[in-house]
């Protein structure tokens, strides 16, 4: 990845955001591949967007039709009307946004607060998809204690209101990486913190203090793959692990020395051990 070091805009000409109409909605997303292999769809997670799979568009592009949006609410995607949606309100803007570009997934890749939303696709809107990827899964705070709940979305809504999404590139971005990060992973993850939206975080908050991740997670049928990284202080190992063996004791590896947005700290990691899970020979 060092050829884009100290370049945070190189993803906007590499990638440019596309725009798409689906149900009166704008939905924004990048796209990489040709048009008749395999559909991959990526999920950023709460402070993120469809930029931070870069590095992933990078190295499976010859392979794979790769779809990131950016969630409802972020970036230039419009906002989805519930101020609570859900997860299940993001897995279905995702099966309405899929179905107006004519594509059924081979697998869906989400990270942190994007695997819930893959989660409740898989749950809710299409149940047959072959392969769900989790990486640094957020399990979310719907079966937590009250207090706890509480807690959790009032400090994630505080600070996106008095932080704004540039005061929270700048304050909390070193949040989701190791202790000794690459610049080019710093600037990534700024990059595309910076465009997330106040409001599109609020609901995205919401979203996380109400989710169960686990809940549902052992009816799924399809090829289950969870990643974290070693020195995730987000979503750490454990918590993750737990999410694996929810999934019917899916596959665990976890990534040494990578904080939580392991897939931009450290891509070539992150994305062998996705490669080696999709090629590998199933029944």
């Amino acid at each position: 990845m060092d050829q884009h070091a100290n370049d945070s805009y190189w993803v906007e000409d590499a990638y440019p955001s596309q725009h798409l109409e689906v149900d009166g909605r704008i939905q924004v997303y990048r796209e990489a591949g040709e048009a008749g292999a395999p559909v991959i769809v990526l999920l950023h997670g709460i402070g993120s967007g469809s930029g931070s799979w870069a590095y992933l568009l990078d190295h499976f592009q010859a392979r794979y039709r790769l779809i990131a949006w950016d969630a409802p609410g972020y970036n230039f995607s419009t906002p989805l009307p519930e101020d609570k949606p859900g997860a299940f309100g993001y897995a279905r803007a995702l099966g309405e946004f899929l179905s107006v570009l004519e594509v059924d997934p081979a697998a869906v890749i989400g990270h942190s607060l994007g695997a819930m939303m893959a989660g409740a696709y898989a749950a809710d809107v299409n149940p047959g998809l072959p392969v769900l990827i989790l990486g640094d899964p957020a399990n979310g705070y719907g079966e937590s204690p009250q207090e706890v709940h509480d807690q959790k979305l009032e400090y994630r809504l505080d600070m996106v209101r008095e932080l704004g999404p540039e005061g929270m590139a700048d304050k909390r971005s070193a949040n989701l990486l190791s202790e000794n990060p690459p610049p080019e992973a710093v600037e990534m993850v700024k990059w595309n913190m910076r465009k997330t939206t106040t409001f599109g975080y609020e609901q995205a908050s919401h979203t996380l203090a109400d989710g169960h991740l686990k809940g549902r997670a052992g009816e799924f049928g399809g090829r289950v793959l969870v990643l974290c990284g070693g020195e995730d202080h987000v979503t750490p190992v454990d918590a993750c692990r737990e999410v694996a063996v929810a999934y019917n004791k899916a596959p665990f590896y976890v990534l040494p020395g990578l904080g939580h947005a392991s897939y931009v700290e450290g891509p070539d990691l992150f994305n062998q051990a996705v490669e080696t899970f999709l090629e590998a020979p199933h029944a």
